[in-house]
């Protein structure tokens, strides 16, 4: 699996420390520098732990999208700190995280990433008989260990692990 190299995870913290001064300049307010790791699993590309005060990059997706990580993972991240230490507790994503990413930022305020996740959350094909369906490993392993059944949501059929069909020699 890929890792960012020092110079990549340092770019990252200097963008932590850069979103924080904007935000307290666009704000009128000091923000304490969190604790930045690099140890964020599955699909999620960060998390903000806000009584922490601490961020988490996932270390695999940060190697594959510095780009997107610097303009647009730590920012969002960032503002959910400056939320908390501005108004407390609230919704993760309202109004005021909303109005932290246009304002200051000047970031549309998406609360999903567009990442491909390939690497860190590998799906498995299942069939129904309508289409395919791509399943998590989570769910893959309850089917295969016989705790689970999924049904279709558009046919109602059991979900089947597809075989691929093989093509007959000439």
């Amino acid at each position: 699996m890929s890792q960012p190299s020092d110079t990549l995870c340092q770019q990252v913290r200097d963008r932590v420390d850069q979103c924080l001064a904007l935000a307290g300049q666009r704000l009128g307010q000091d923000f304490p520098a969190p604790r930045v790791r690099f140890d964020q699993r599955g699909r999620i590309a960060g998390s903000a732990w806000l009584e922490r005060g601490e961020l988490r990059f996932n270390p695999v997706l940060l190697a594959d999208n510095a780009v997107d990580f610097l303009t647009e993972i730590v920012p969002h991240e960032v503002a959910h700190l400056v939320v908390f230490h501005r108004f407390g507790k609230v919704r993760p994503h309202g109004a005021e995280w909303q109005a932290v990413m246009r304002d200051v930022f000047g970031l549309e305020p998406r609360t999903r990433h567009r990442l491909n996740t390939a690497k860190v959350a590998p799906t498995f094909p299942y069939d129904c008989g309508c289409r395919l369906h791509q399943l998590s490993l989570r769910r893959h392993n309850s089917i295969r260990r016989g705790k689970q059944r999924y049904l279709c949501m558009h046919c109602g059929q059991l979900l089947k692990p597809h075989l691929p069909t093989r093509r007959k020699n000439p």
